[in-house]
């Protein structure tokens, strides 16, 4: 198991989750390369987003196929939103592009998730590496990531 793996696993314990990480030879750093060493449809991908909201992170959770319409999601929100580089993602996450957990981060940051999301049963997210990945139900995932749900698109 690789170090950001284990922060990862260890920031969510005190949550009461401790989930069956599936550890992959390839990398999972795409929705599609995930959904294919998983075996499950791209829908049930959780890409982890980070952008800018008004100079602050924001973390923007939504389905592998799915994109985020910036324009459309900061009136939604009231934020002028841009890409975060990869710098901005990891120090307000503490992990690396590919690799962003939907929750677990150093710090509490804002987070949005798609109402698309919620569709499903079960999804799969990161785990700290572009080389692991774990299940989780949605309900669970806004409880913990204290997520407001919205369209994003």
């Amino acid at each position: 198991m690789n170090a950001a793996t284990e922060r990862f696993l260890a920031a969510v314990a005190p949550h009461g989750l401790e989930p069956e990480v599936r550890f992959f030879d390839e990398s999972t750093h795409t929705a599609a390369e995930a959904a294919a060493a998983i075996g499950c449809e791209v829908a049930a991908i959780v890409k982890s987003l980070v952008f800018v909201a008004n100079g602050e992170p924001l973390l923007v959770l939504v389905s592998g196929p799915r994109r985020v319409d910036t324009a459309a999601l900061g009136a939604r929100i009231g934020a002028a939103i841009g890409k975060a580089d990869a710098a901005l993602v990891k120090s307000a996450t503490g992990y690396s592009i590919g690799g962003v957990p939907p929750l677990g981060h150093p710090v509490p940051i804002r987070t949005l998730v798609d109402e698309g999301l919620l569709e499903l049963e079960e999804l799969w997210a990161a785990a700290g590496s572009a080389f692991s990945v774990f299940p989780i139900a949605p309900a669970r995932l806004v409880e913990l990531s204290g997520a407001q749900v919205l369209r994003v698109d």
